[in-house]
């Protein structure tokens, strides 16, 4: 794959801005996903995304010094523990492949330094099934795990469960955010109403602004919820109603990355300063927007399966204003 040039990138970038409701272009849409296996590298320098393959990630041009990243961490979600239908029935088998593939770290690369859940932990919020899932998980050699709850977690009995594990310390219904060696890293909860679509709600919103208010405009942001804050496809509730407000708040910030997962699929989008990236699943796939009658587990054969799943590397570079996200497949684990 040649480097995109700067037409070819602002056309993608324009293409972007048409994805929302229902005028859903399909083609650009398909020219904007990327799914599991591309083995693609995104980066965002001053709000422009470019990419190479993931082969070519090991090498640099001649005379030119490696970058040392300052840190890496990486995304999983949507594990859905308990699950147990075509789609995949061995949902904690897979879980433990991708822990596996976190922990396989290629010689000369460090080890991240700690892990985001962007929710969907289990399928019933039952008390076995959390279990599970930290007896896998902790299994990780990547130091803390931050966790956001997706409505699997959080609506069948209110969060209850979820709270009692990871709410210590948090806001409201589990909103949060802590600084990690210069980047701002804000945990929102965008599941509590899922009628048609998420929502933060008022409280959360006034929280978002007044945390956000205290940071510099220099400052890297890293923000991460379940439902994609950005309306992917408003028909199956992809997107979050009130997430133009929070997005607003981001506006002035030179470098924000917004990472979510609920669609188990990788969708990317830039905007301005932002960038947008939706993860895989651990568990299933879903189809693409308006594919399907509907949302919803995706059985595909069995020789597919993990080349659908996977995990998500984002790495942070001292003095330069992006972050390079990478997404791989349970199936490139050597």
């Amino acid at each position: 794959m040649k480097p995109k040039n700067e037409d070819e990138i602002a056309q993608e970038t324009n293409e972007s801005k048409a994805l929302a409701g229902d005028g859903i272009d399909r083609r650009n849409f398909l020219q904007c996903m990327a799914w599991a296996g591309t083995g693609l590298v995104w980066s965002l320098v001053a709000g422009v995304p470019t990419s190479k393959l993931l082969a070519d990630t090991g090498s640099s041009a001649p005379g030119k010094k490696k970058t040392v990243a300052d840190f890496s961490f990486v995304q999983i979600s949507d594990s859905h523990i308990g699950f147990n239908k075509a789609a995949n029935q061995n949902v904690t088998g897979t879980l433990q492949k991708a822990i596996d593939k976190i922990n396989a770290v290629h010689p000369g690369m460090k080890q991240p330094e700690f892990m985001i859940h962007t929710g969907d932990i289990t399928q019933s919020s039952k008390a076995s099934e959390f279990d599970t899932a930290a007896q896998v998980i902790k299994g990780a050699k990547a130091g803390e795990v931050f966790y956001v709850p997706g409505e699997h977690d959080f609506s069948l009995d209110d969060g209850a469960l979820y709270m009692q594990r990871y709410g210590k310390g948090t806001q409201g219904t589990g909103w949060y955010s802590h600084d990690y060696k210069g980047v701002h890293f804000v945990g929102l909860n965008n599941c509590v109403q899922v009628d048609a679509m998420g929502n933060l709600g008022a409280d959360q919103l006034a929280w978002l602004k007044a945390d956000l208010g205290g940071q510099s405009a220099s400052t890297p942001v890293v923000v991460f919820a379940h439902i994609p804050l950005w309306m992917v496809y408003e028909k199956w509730g992809w997107g979050t109603q009130d997430g133009a407000t929070a997005l607003g708040y981001l506006k002035r910030f030179g470098s924000v990355t917004v990472l979510n997962g609920h669609i188990h699929q990788v969708v990317q989008k830039v905007e301005g300063n932002v960038s947008f990236h939706t993860a895989m699943s651990t568990a299933f796939p879903q189809p693409a927007p308006g594919a399907a009658p509907g949302p919803g587990p995706m059985a595909v054969p069995a020789a597919k399966l993990q080349s659908v799943l996977g995990v998500t590397n984002v790495k942070v570079v001292r003095g330069h204003n992006h972050l390079a996200v990478v997404d791989s497949s349970l199936a490139e684990m050597a």
